[in-house]
């Protein structure tokens, strides 16, 4: 439940204000000197000032200057009976979220109440995520240590540095958000807003309004000024998921807006100009749609300056030791006492099962097997049926490197191999040297010809 604090040295506006907005789910406090409510706003955890201008002693104005001295980003709202517009220009400058007029309607208060809690709500999560999430979506702690991974860990590594457009593509469930952020927060705007839209998720109309907002009456519904998603990732990132599936109309708009940084709101004809840096991400062939006239030309360059190329599941078995145990742990906890493991039966299962859904799908898999796992073991009856039926349908190709002479694939091979054991066997090189049939000596040889760390 949010809260807020109403000061007004009137009594019955903050009689019928505590009223009004109780009424709607708000918890109220009140204050009737700026000076009382100077403390409640140190001493609280509110989520709004809605204050009066004209009042004795400290005025409205410089009750807004000191909250924005003590909590910057806590929206204050001012009420006046007195109002002018040089007032309201000032009260804005010093950063009052909105400025309403005595005798105000009740609806429009209401809505102007609620669109300040919900962009202050943003505000507070955008901050939490990048406190929280600055270190979780470091490359480096992303799974997987297969070559196509490493390959894609440097380069994330390098465009992080960079304000240059990135186009991420892979099949469905292979990461590509978890990739954008990682770019996001190992970059120099980690501490700015990542925000994210889903282009296929939305019609053509409700898609261009998320993406530039727009001003009220613009549209039926349109009730109230809302920014776009450009807007509120200014200074930031904005990622733009399923890009491929955006509609030509939308595609000439945001083009103009890559090129110049710069849009108008739906129904509105001010120039807001922004800083945004874009990442974007497909499943589809998008080199392939510009052929086909799906997609414009220009904007793919404008999105494509650097690319990344994720690999489907099937391209990195290798990880799948790793991705599962990561797993395990997230759904059943580190529990030693009381650990999970895998049969070889299972294992084999999830080595031969074609994974179309990708890592999305395993963890589902993984997810279902710790809840229905009898004992200790998964065991391959825990798996769902198609995966059972996969067991038997090995295909050894998928181990075998392209276009490569016979020394070179069958040394790749080998060394998937030794990887694939050890992470299977908890990097624990006696039991992986057991599995392979070597001896550890031999192992702990492969480990160092192939610079496998553990």
């Amino acid at each position: 439940m949010e809260t807020i604090l109403i000061v007004d040295d009137e009594k019955n506006y903050l009689v019928v204000l505590e009223a009004l907005l109780s009424a709607e789910g708000y918890e109220i406090v009140t204050a009737n000197d700026a000076k009382a409510a100077l403390a409640t706003v140190r001493e609280a955890d509110l989520d709004m000032v809605i204050t009066d201008m004209k009042m004795p002693g400290m005025s409205g104005m410089e009750l807004l200057e000191k909250c924005k001295k003590t909590k910057p980003e806590l929206p204050v709202i001012m009420m006046t009976a007195f109002g002018t517009i040089e007032m309201a220009v000032e009260a804005m400058k010093k950063h009052a979220y909105d400025y309403i007029q005595k005798p105000f309607e009740n609806e429009q208060l209401k809505l102007t109440v609620k669109k300040a809690l919900e962009n202050y709500r943003l505000v507070k999560e955008n901050k939490l995520l990048t406190e929280a999430l600055s270190d979780r979506f470091k490359y480096g702690n992303m799974i997987g240590k297969s070559k196509s991974m490493i390959e894609v860990y440097d380069l994330i590594d390098k465009v992080s540095r960079s304000k240059a457009s990135v186009l991420i593509t892979g099949p469905s469930g292979t990461g590509k958000e978890l990739i954008s952020k990682a770019i996001h927060y190992q970059g120099q705007r980690k501490d700015r807003p990542f925000i994210s839209i889903n282009c296929g998720a939305l019609t053509e109309t409700l898609l261009e309004s998320e993406l530039f907002g727009h001003e009220k009456g613009a549209f039926t519904g349109a009730v109230a000024m809302k920014k776009g998603r450009f807007e509120l990732a200014d200074g930031g990132t904005l990622f733009l998921d399923e890009v491929g599936e955006m509609p030509p109309s939308l595609q000439v708009k945001l083009l103009r807006v890559l090129q110049e940084m710069e849009f108008e709101r739906v129904g509105g004809t001010r120039t807001i100009n922004v800083d945004v840096r874009v990442l974007s991400a497909s499943n589809r062939n998008i080199k392939e749609d510009v052929t086909n006239g799906m997609f414009r030309e220009d904007l793919y360059y404008r999105l494509n300056v650097i690319h990344i190329d994720v690999p489907s599941l099937q391209e990195r078995v290798d990880d799948i030791p790793l991705l599962v145990r990561h797993f395990i742990e997230k759904f059943h906890g580190a529990d030693k006492k009381n650990k999970i493991e895998l049969s070889p039966e299972a294992w084999k299962a999830l080595y031969a099962y074609p994974w179309p859904g990708n890592v999305r799908e395993l963890e589902n898999v993984i997810e279902r097997a710790v809840v229905l796992h009898s004992g200790g073991i998964i065991k391959v009856d825990d798996l769902p049926e198609e995966l059972i039926g996969a067991e038997a349908e090995f295909d050894v190709e998928r181990f075998i490197p392209p276009n490569v002479p016979l020394p070179k694939a069958l040394e790749e091979i080998e060394e998937r191999l030794v990887r694939r054991a050890l992470a299977q066997c908890n990097n624990i090189q006696s039991h992986a040297a057991e599995s392979l049939g070597i001896t550890k000596s031999l192992i702990q040889h492969k480990m160092k010809k192939y610079n496998i760390i553990v």
